[in-house]
């Protein structure tokens, strides 16, 4: 799937991609000004397995580094992610 925006929905702490029939997001709380602790990820069923978490936690960790903050993985899909793409350890909390 392409063209699939990022977007920080700060109101409800989660990031999100909004989809012609359901919104995939991972969900956060922050830990001080420049954390996030990123603890659920969830796609709607219809659209598993079509690359859409993947672009949604690429597009999360893109988003969080231009912001030159830090993440804290507790979520296990981003945990996941992170060992396929270890370009973004850099953005993990030590």
């Amino acid at each position: 799937m392409e063209n699939l925006i990022v977007e920080n929905n700060e109101s409800k702490h989660r990031f999100e991609i909004n989809l012609e029939d359901g919104i995939a997001f991972i969900q956060y709380t922050k830990q001080g000004e420049d954390v996030y602790n990123l603890y659920h990820t969830e796609v709607p069923p219809q659209f598993g397995g079509k690359g859409v978490g993947s672009a949604l936690a690429k597009g999360t960790l893109e988003y969080i580094k231009a912001e030159g903050s830090q993440i804290i993985p507790t979520c296990p899909f981003v945990a996941a992610y992170l060992k396929k793409h270890p370009e973004y350890q850099e953005l993990v909390r030590k």
